[in-house]
């Protein structure tokens, strides 16, 4: 067990943000599997801003990594390019 009041404080922090993380990370991967399942041209053209702009705030705070980041949003814009 900690033996610090700042040791305490950041095992709390940690976990506060690891829930957020966990959260972000769910959320764009559902908005993923929405954009990936989408079958009109146009309403997946209106998705994509939003969910490679999502992809792009996970790899700023290091959720995922940049390269995961990049092949993600590249195979998303091919897959509504060949609707």
């Amino acid at each position: 067990m900690a033996n610090h009041k700042s040791a305490l404080k950041r095992i709390r922090r940690n976990e506060a943000v690891r829930l957020r993380n966990r959260y972000q990370h769910k959320t764009v991967r559902n908005a993923i599997k929405k954009l990936r399942n989408e079958e009109d041209k146009k309403a997946a053209e209106t998705l994509l801003p939003s969910v490679v702009s999502m992809i792009d705030k996970l790899a700023k705070r290091n959720i995922i990594h940049s390269n995961k980041a990049a092949n993600l949003k590249s195979k998303l814009m091919t897959k509504v390019a060949s609707l």
